[in-house]
């Protein structure tokens, strides 16, 4: 799928995260793919999926573009989305659409930073288009200056640096929007209708969610948070 026309594919829709981490109740290729099923019924435009084998599993029961990721924990680096290329090479065979990757500023496994990551990804897939998970404006100029094609407020509130940052940061999608000339993309923090809207007037190109639809286990606490907090108010 030629670049210009997987973008124009995702333009001001809904893109669901289908993930479940190996300690999560749902953790499971098939499952994550009946997620995806039922995203697509209900009108996504893309997934955004973890591992090869989701990968996989997903891009055999839906046809809409994938995001791909692998999340691995590496002990001499803090990055754990898409931190090496053995990552990178099994979004790749698994047939993923976008690669996306942590692009903050802090090192990778093997003490390598983001411009040597970034260069040595083009010269093994020098056609494939990168998604730049990012947590600063900073990162994002950066990510935009080394030539990547989506950025995303994917890690915002999640690195030491923005835990304070509120969720969903829509100002950094205005920031992003008002200064780079290339796709936004909404990620992280999004439960409302209200702030989705919110990021596609301020110019996102798309909106990515997770949680909110995927993880239900977090759906119920969000509504028994509610029911504890109104009966402690009683009290």
């Amino acid at each position: 799928m030629q670049k210009e026309n997987l973008l124009k594919r995702l333009k001001s829709g809904l893109i669901v995260s289908c993930q479940a981490l190996s300690d999560e109740p749902l953790h499971s290729s098939y499952i994550m793919s009946r997620m995806a099923v039922a995203a697509q019924e209900g009108g996504a435009v893309g997934i955004r999926a973890n591992s090869g084998a989701d990968i996989q599993k997903i891009k055999g029961e839906v046809n809409l573009p994938v995001i791909g990721i692998v999340k691995r924990v590496y002990e001499d680096s803090p990055v754990f989305i898409t931190p090496s290329m053995d990552e990178v090479d099994e979004i790749v065979h698994a047939g993923a659409d976008i690669i996306a990757l942590d692009a903050t500023n802090r090192m990778r496994p093997g003490n390598m930073n983001l411009k040597q990551f970034y260069s040595r990804i083009r010269k093994c897939y020098p056609d494939v288009l990168l998604m730049a998970d990012i947590s600063t404006f900073e990162e994002a100029v950066a990510a935009y200056q080394l030539g990547f094609d989506i950025v995303a407020t994917t890690l915002s509130g999640n690195t030491p640096e923005t835990k304070v940052h509120p969720l969903p940061d829509l100002l950094l999608v205005k920031k992003m929007v008002q200064n780079l000339d290339i796709p936004v993309f909404a990620e992280g923090g999004i439960w409302e209708p209200a702030d989705m809207q919110t990021a596609f007037d301020y110019g996102a190109h798309t909106c990515i969610i997770g949680s909110a639809i995927t993880r239900p286990q977090l759906i119920t606490r969000r509504f028994v948070n509610h029911i504890q907090m109104k009966k402690a108010e009683k009290h």
